[in-house]
């Protein structure tokens, strides 16, 4: 199980206090480089928001995705205007990862700002929404729903035995189907694995096309205490059809949509780590460990992918 308290640990640090979440960084060796940058200048404005509590911004955790985006010939600036007051100007790709909950709970973006989104798209804009597990599902979940996107909320998992699971979420490309954003512009960019570290499940809108199938018999559990909790009754002998039954519920189909909405276009991921590069380190002097795309390279050429699709490159 050495497996799962590593993902729990990782869990733990981004929900905890600022004195333990100051020990999960940007990995500072990680410097994405692309040998063929799909543009060689002046190519679309990408603006990753930073004006909602978001846990993944700019010149922080998700910096990496920011470099890697930047070395493909994007131009990429944080957000820090709300969308309904000009948030949303000369904006071609608007990325959303794991905006927070304001102070009591609720959506993270209001009414007036998810009507504008919504119109955005519609009109042509190219959205990538991404939100992890628990709070932040909760967070987007109203603006997800405008685009038909149902989020699972909670903490996705995979049994790896009887009593054993694990958060860390691996998809071979056997499981992957025909999508442009998984085949690429040629057989060199086919999408060779992606791996997830926890996150949640979704379920899409009709005509949605699943980019990441969630394996047969994926669950979720609705919080981390009962994540841990299930991990306990799972380690006393607890029957695991009981346990399962009674802590989690069958996950959603995804976690990663695409879909087309007006003359927009829009993918939904379930888990923000993927697209990052983060490191950890344990104040009790433990080895610090890496997840993102300086752990699961087939992650690089996914995200690519997802930008190339969402600025038109890919049909």
């Amino acid at each position: 199980m050495k497996r799962l308290a590593l993902a729990l640990g990782l869990i733990a640090l981004a929900v905890a206090a600022p004195a333990l979440a100051q020990q999960q960084m940007t990995d500072p060796e990680f410097r994405p480089t692309v040998a063929r940058p799909a543009y060689a200048a002046d190519g679309p404005m990408v603006v990753i928001d930073g004006a909602h509590r978001n846990f993944h911004t700019v010149d922080g955790r998700y910096a990496p995705f920011a470099a890697l985006s930047r070395a493909d010939g994007y131009r990429v600036r944080g957000g820090t205007t709300p969308f309904d007051a000009g948030g949303l100007d000369g904006v071609d790709v608007l990325v959303i990862a794991n905006a927070g909950q304001p102070e009591g709970g609720g959506s993270a973006f209001t009414a007036p700002e998810i009507e504008a989104v919504e119109a955005w798209v519609e009109g042509g804009g190219s959205l990538l929404l991404i939100a992890d597990h628990a709070p932040h599902g909760a967070a987007a979940e109203a603006l997800a729903a405008r685009f038909g996107v149902q989020m699972g909320k909670g903490y996705a998992f995979a049994m790896t035995g009887e009593a054993d699971l694990t958060t860390n979420l691996s998809y071979p490309p056997e499981a992957f189907g025909a999508h442009p954003i998984m085949a690429g512009r040629s057989a060199e960019e086919r999408v060779a694995g992606v791996t997830a570290f926890t996150g949640q499940t979704l379920e899409g809108p009709s005509g949605a096309e699943t980019l990441l199938p969630m394996t047969v018999g994926a669950r979720e559990a609705p919080d981390l205490p009962t994540l841990q909790a299930l991990v306990d009754r799972l380690h006393s002998g607890a029957a695991p059809v009981d346990a399962l039954g009674a802590l989690s519920t069958p996950a959603l189909p995804a976690q990663a949509l695409a879909f087309r909405h007006g003359d927009g276009r829009v993918v939904v991921l379930g888990e923000a780590g993927m697209l990052s590069a983060q490191l950890v380190r344990y104040p009790d002097g433990r080895p610090h460990q890496r997840f993102g795309m300086n752990t699961a390279p087939g992650n690089v050429q996914f995200g690519l992918n997802i930008m190339h699709w969402l600025s038109g490159l890919l049909p």
